[in-house]
């Protein structure tokens, strides 16, 4: 029999789910975009794929009709990545895959559709690394964007150079960016050569140009924390859900 005749045979996959179970044609397709539908052993989860009559098509015994729910995305971005701070780099969300879930969250069920259609809620420099969050649920991004003026990011910023007297108390209070006043923000040292910021409203470069107005270079920049959310232990890299109980 030749390709095409075998293509002739085919049918969409939500098709020959709806004559084999007992569901609507639209309850197939739901099966199918929830993950719960595998093909010859392989979860398929595109309602359009089409099947041949000699394929296995299974069913997850847990399978079931509830709504998909929007997720958020916890992922620590490698420096040199693109944070969406316009410069050039590999965008930091094409990082984000089935590979790349954290060995901790590989329990929860991953689909393809988690990671279409992600808000970036809060730019990171391209040099930096650290945490970033992607958002399909409205309310996060109504908390981190619309709000994001409210919400305290820190980061830990690796510096080389000599402050100049008084510096410390200028990064805390008394430097302008863009033509503007900066709000008091708090800058402490870590160590001898990294700087702790906890800020909020952070616009992208302006660390950097901060550090240079006292006589400093940064060398390495990294977000540890947005909000109520820390990066805590996940590897550089990973991402993991926002799970339940967390709150910005």
């Amino acid at each position: 029999m030749s390709d095409d005749s075998i293509f002739d045979l085919s049918v969409r996959l939500a098709k020959r789910i709806a004559e084999t179970r007992p569901c609507s044609r639209r309850e197939a397709e739901q099966y199918i975009e929830g993950g719960w539908v595998t093909v010859d052993g392989v979860i398929v989860e595109e309602a359009g794929a089409r099947v041949s009559p000699g394929q296995v098509i299974e069913i997850a015994a847990d399978a079931t009709l509830l709504e998909i729910l929007p997720v958020t995305i916890l992922f620590n971005k490698p420096a040199g990545s693109n944070g969406g701070d316009g410069v050039e780099g590999e965008p930091a969300v094409n990082l984000l895959n089935a590979d790349s879930l954290t060995a901790s969250a590989r329990g929860q069920r991953f689909l393809k559709r988690h990671v279409n259609n992600l808000t970036l809620t809060n730019v990171l420099d391209t040099k930096a690394s650290g945490l970033m969050i992607y958002t399909q649920d409205f309310r996060v991004t109504r908390k981190l964007v619309d709000d994001a003026a409210k919400v305290e990011q820190e980061l830990i910023v690796e510096v080389a150079g000599d402050i100049a007297e008084g510096g410390l108390a200028r990064l805390n209070h008394g430097l302008n960016f863009r033509g503007k006043p900066l709000p008091p923000i708090k800058v402490s040292w870590q160590n001898e050569t990294k700087l702790r910021f906890a800020l909020k409203g952070v616009l992208s470069g302006q660390i950097e140009f901060m550090c240079k107005q006292v006589g400093l270079s940064v060398v390495a920049m990294k977000r540890i924390r947005i909000g109520r959310i820390a990066m805590s232990s996940l590897p550089v890299g990973e991402w993991r859900y926002l799970l339940d109980h967390e709150k910005f």
